[in-house]
C-alpha cells in the first residue's frame, strides 16, 4: 500500500457540460494493488493510513494517464513525411512502411519502438490501428502485455485499392482475427478491435465479415476512418452508390455502435452526426494530422451540438508524434482559427486527452481521472529544473494557468514517471 502525495489535476466532470478542473494541492492518493482506495488532503489521509509508505511527488503535477484514441502501430518510422494530402501520403509514405511488417523480426522491432513511444509520452491507454499482418499484431499485443499498457488493437483489413501485399479475402481475415481474439482479447489489459482500414479499401463483403466478429467476444471494439479527406469521401461515394453517405456504409454492415470509434470526421453531414449521436459512437479528433495532411479543421461545435462523444488521437504517423500535450494545444489553435470554433480552456484539453478517451473506449468506470475507486493510471509531470515548463509552472498565476502552461510547453520528456494499474511502466532517467 502506497500514498502518493502530489498536486493533482483531473476532470471527473465533463467541462463541455458544465464541469471544471479539479485541482488539489498536497493531495493524497492511497493506492493498493493498482486501485485508489482513498483521496483527500494529505494531513487527513495520512492519519487514516499510518502504515502506508509515502511517495512524495509534490515537485511537479500528477495527472491521469493519457488516452490516445487513434494511433497507427506500423507507422512509427513514417512520422515526419510532410507536404502531401491523405491518399498520396498513404501511397508514398505509409503503405510502403506498413508492407515491411510482413517481416516478423522487423515487426517486433517496430512494436518495441511503438510501445516505448506511448509509455514515455505518458499515454497509458490507446486504441491502436494494428497491422495487415496477423503476426505483426501478435508482436504488438505481446509487447504491450510485457510493458503493461492498456491496448485495444486488431488486424487491419482491406480487399481493394491498396498494394496487393496488404489485401486479404474476407474469409481469411475473419479466420486470422478470430485467432487473435482467442489469444489476446481480455488477456490482462488487452482487448481486440475490429479494424477495417476504411471504406475506400473495403468491400461490403469484407465489412460484413468484420462485423461478424462482434458476436465472438463481449467487449470487442470497432475502429476505422471516416470523412478525413474530400477526395477519399468522393471515392467512397462512388464505390458504394447505394449508401446515403460515408457513415451509412459502415452502418449497413453493422459496424456503428457504442463500441465504435471513428478517426477524423472532418467533413461530416448533419445526418451522419445525428446517427453518431444516436448510436453513441465516438470520434477521435486528430488535430496535428488534420493540419499536416491539409484535411481540414475539425467541426467540434457541430459534434457537440449533436451529442457526439469526442476524444483525442495522435494519428501517428500522419500525426507528428506521441505527445498528447501537442495534440491538445493544436486542437486549441485550430478551434481559435475556425469560424465556428469552440473556445477551449485548459480543462477542456485535459479532459479530451484523459477522461473523454477513457469514456470512448468503454473504460470510463476504471480510468480517466484519479477518483476513489479508479485504477491508478497516472503521469507525474516533472520538468527538469530550468526547462521552460519548469519556469512556467513556478510562475503560474493559478491552477488553470499552470495547466495551460502544461499543454503549451509540455513534451514527452516532462513525463518523469508513468504508472498503469499502480505499476510503473516508464521512468525518466
Amino acid at each position: 500500500m502506497i500514498i502518493y502525495r502530489a498536486t493533482v489535476f483531473d476532470t471527473p466532470e465533463n467541462p463541455f457540460t458544465g464541469g471544471a478542473l479539479r485541482a488539489e494541492a498536497d493531495a493524497a492518493l492511497v493506492v493498493d494493488e493498482g486501485r485508489i482506495l482513498e483521496r483527500g488532503p494529505f494531513g487527513r489521509v495520512r492519519g487514516r493510513w499510518p502504515e502506508a509508505g509515502v511517495v512524495d511527488l509534490r515537485e511537479g503535477l500528477l495527472i491521469p494517464g493519457m488516452v490516445d484514441a487513434h494511433v497507427h502501430f506500423p507507422q512509427v518510422r513514417a512520422i515526419g513525411h510532410l507536404g502531401r494530402p491523405l491518399l498520396e501520403w498513404l501511397d508514398r509514405c505509409a503503405l510502403p512502411e506498413e508492407m515491411r511488417l510482413a517481416d516478423e523480426g522487423y515487426a517486433r522491432e517496430v512494436a518495441a519502438e511503438f510501445v516505448t513511444g506511448l509509455a514515455r509520452s505518458g499515454t497509458t491507454t490507446a486504441l491502436v490501428f494494428g497491422s495487415h499482418y496477423a503476426a505483426a499484431v501478435d508482436a504488438l499485443f505481446a509487447e504491450a502485455d510485457r510493458v503493461g499498457l492498456r491496448i485495444a488493437s486488431g488486424l487491419v483489413t482491406s480487399d481493394r485499392n491498396l498494394p496487393e501485399p496488404l489485401l486479404t479475402a474476407p474469409e481469411r481475415s475473419h479466420e486470422e482475427a478470430s485467432r487473435l481474439i482467442q489469444r489476446w482479447h481480455g488477456s490482462g489489459r488487452l482487448r481486440y478491435a475490429v479494424t477495417p482500414r476504411f471504406a475506400y479499401s473495403a468491400s461490403a463483403e469484407l465489412l460484413e465479415s468484420d462485423a461478424a466478429l462482434l458476436d465472438e467476444a463481449p467487449g470487442v471494439l470497432v475502429t476505422s476512418h471516416l470523412n478525413e479527406n474530400l477526395d477519399e469521401i468522393a471515392a467512397v461515394a462512388g464505390f458504394f452508390p447505394e449508401a446515403r453517405d460515408y457513415l451509412d456504409v459502415y452502418a449497413r454492415a453493422g459496424l456503428v455502435g457504442r463500441g465504435t470509434v471513428f478517426a477524423h470526421d472532418v467533413h461530416p453531414t448533419d445526418a451522419e452526426l445525428a446517427l453518431l449521436g444516436e448510436t453513441g459512437a465516438a470520434v477521435a479528433h486528430c488535430p496535428t494530422s488534420n493540419a499536416g495532411l491539409g484535411s481540414g479543421i475539425f467541426p467540434l461545435r457541430r459534434h457537440l451540438e449533436h451529442g457526439v462523444r469526442v476524444a483525442m488521437g495522435t494519428d501517428v504517423g500522419a500525426g507528428t508524434g506521441f505527445s498528447m500535450f501537442k495534440e491538445g494545444v493544436q486542437a486549441y489553435f485550430l478551434q481559435r482559427l475556425a469560424p465556428d470554433g469552440v473556445p477551449l480552456a485548459a480543462a477542456h484539453l485535459l479532459h479530451l486527452v484523459t477522461a473523454a478517451g477513457a469514456e470512448s473506449l468503454g473504460l470510463g468506470d476504471a480510468v480517466g481521472d484519479l477518483s476513489t475507486g479508479k485504477r491508478f493510471d497516472a503521469v507525474w509531470v516533472r520538468p527538469e529544473p530550468g526547462e521552460p515548463l519548469d519556469v512556467g509552472l513556478r510562475h503560474a498565476l493559478s491552477d488553470e494557468d499552470a495547466l495551460a502552461k502544461l499543454f503549451a510547453l509540455g513534451t514527452p520528456a516532462d513525463a518523469a514517471r508513468v504508472w498503469v494499474d499502480g505499476r510503473e511502466v516508464s521512468r525518466r532517467r
